[in-house]
């Protein structure tokens, strides 16, 4: 399958795995590794050097196939998701940076505003910015203009489960979008995120899907192979939809029969 470019860089993977809601640390590395994911996010706060125990730094770099997507997850300004992402790098070292700014802890949204200004600035300073963003076209192209290297608008409110219900506005993202489109938040199950990928969308984040599974290993795969249909789906072209039924094969052609043959 073609790969993944973000930036500079390039991944065979089109899953992107979140690592918030796991039961525990080692059920969480063990779905990463199922799913075949190269890019996985974590927020700051889930680096925790004073706690050794709960500190994902560690085990995460030591998957040499993963790349880390810091995420400003918590902060409610530019301000503060500039200054987490500076944090960010000098932990892990990674230019990537998933720009998160949702101030209202009920609902969750992204503000729209901060994350324009957060990506303006981070972009010019040479990350590799992915921005969280709501299913907006117009937010989307000043974001793309600025330098981010994809915009990643929401299916759905976070952890809901709704899946694509923005389905009309992620339409015309893709449409416009010169940079990759990424699905992250709300999809529910592995049909979802190949019916993104079917319509047109890079890649997709998966976080609550995957980590409140009853089996979250096996969840990850099912992913992972739904993304990869829908990836290939995508590029051999899909039928149109007719409105009245289309004979797959001729109906009454063995009737017609030459006259002068004999019976």
């Amino acid at each position: 399958m073609d790969k993944l470019k973000l930036g500079c860089f390039e991944f065979e993977s089109r899953l992107i795995m979140g690592t918030g809601k796991y039961s525990d640390t080692p059920t969480m590395l063990r779905a990463i590794e199922a799913s075949g994911a190269q890019l996985v996010t974590v927020a700051l706060r889930r680096f925790n050097r004073e706690r050794p125990a709960d500190d994902l730094m560690g085990p995460l770099l030591g998957m040499k196939h993963l790349t880390l997507m810091p995420n400003t997850s918590g902060a409610c300004n530019a301000g503060e998701a500039v200054k987490a992402a500076h944090l960010t790098r000098e932990l892990t070292g990674s230019p990537f940076i998933k720009i998160e700014i949702h101030p209202n802890p009920h609902h969750l949204l992204p503000d729209p505003i901060e994350t324009y200004e957060a990506a303006r600035i981070l972009a010019a300073e040479g990350f590799v910015v992915m921005p969280y963003m709501p299913a907006d076209p117009v937010l989307a192209k000043r974001l793309e203009d600025v330098g981010c290297a994809s915009v990643m608008p929401l299916g759905s409110p976070i952890g809901s489960g709704q899946g694509l219900a923005t389905a009309g506005m992620l339409k015309i993202i893709i449409r416009n979008s010169r940079v990759p489109v990424i699905i992250d938040a709300g999809l529910r199950s592995p049909s979802e995120a190949a019916a993104a990928m079917e319509m047109g969308c890079d890649a997709v984040l998966i976080n609550s899907a995957i980590a409140v599974a009853n089996d979250p290993p096996a969840m990850a795969v099912a992913f992972a192979r739904a993304i990869e249909a829908g990836r290939l789906a995508r590029l051999a072209g899909i039928m149109v939809r007719s409105d009245s039924a289309v004979a797959t094969s001729p109906l009454t052609s063995f009737l017609a029969r030459d006259k002068s043959e004999p019976i």
